[in-house]
């Protein structure tokens, strides 16, 4: 999948969404190695909200820097077909097995601000994240499992639960409570 044209395509619910797609445009135009983290600036990222069959519930993982529960995703590392990176990252990072897209078209789009940090022993600079997210859908009962030097749980909420059990303001009101909208929209 060409990323450029999949996010020229997307047409945006928020003026966050709208803002957001145009400065990854430019940043695309630019060039640059944006699927790596040897681009300590910005760098691509993918990211799920994983929802039961029945779409009344999403899979949170608790995240071990964040300290707060959240979606589930992570680094682009060099891989250019970003649903192929979320529902990777799917599988790692909560041990579910069969997933698949409700969609291959972007449900989501945004740049997050990453603070410095440490991870494995090293700092890691602050740094913005240009997220791509995808709805994908998994059978509930499958079991789940942490990724110990990533999260230290992993468990199904209900939609709203999810919004209130994240402890990041910024993602409860434009993230979360964006997707789940989104969700129930598709689910009608």
């Amino acid at each position: 999948m060409d990323i450029e044209k999949e996010i020229e395509a997307y047409v945006p619910c928020t003026e966050q969404e709208e803002n957001d797609k145009q400065v990854i445009l430019k940043w695309i135009e630019q060039g640059g190695d944006l699927y790596t983290r040897d681009n300590q600036v910005a760098h691509f990222t993918a990211s799920a909200w994983v929802t039961d069959a029945s779409h009344e519930h999403v899979l949170m993982a608790y995240h071990n820097i964040y300290q707060s529960w959240s979606w589930l995703g992570g680094h682009a590392d060099g891989d250019h077909d970003l649903l192929h990176v979320a529902e990777k990252e799917i599988k790692e990072e909560s041990g579910l097995t069969s997933v698949h897209p409700i969609s291959e078209h972007i449900a989501s789009l945004e740049i997050l601000t990453v603070d410095g940090h440490i991870k494995h022993g090293k700092y890691v600079s602050s740094h913005l994240h240009m997220n791509v997210t995808y709805f994908f859908e998994a059978d509930s009962t499958q079991p789940i499992r942490a990724k110990e030097d990533e999260n230290s749980s992993v468990a199904w909420f209900t939609l709203d639960e999810a919004v209130e059990k994240s402890s990041e303001p910024w993602f409860r009101e434009h993230i979360y409570g964006k997707l789940n909208r989104k969700l129930r929209y598709l689910s009608r």
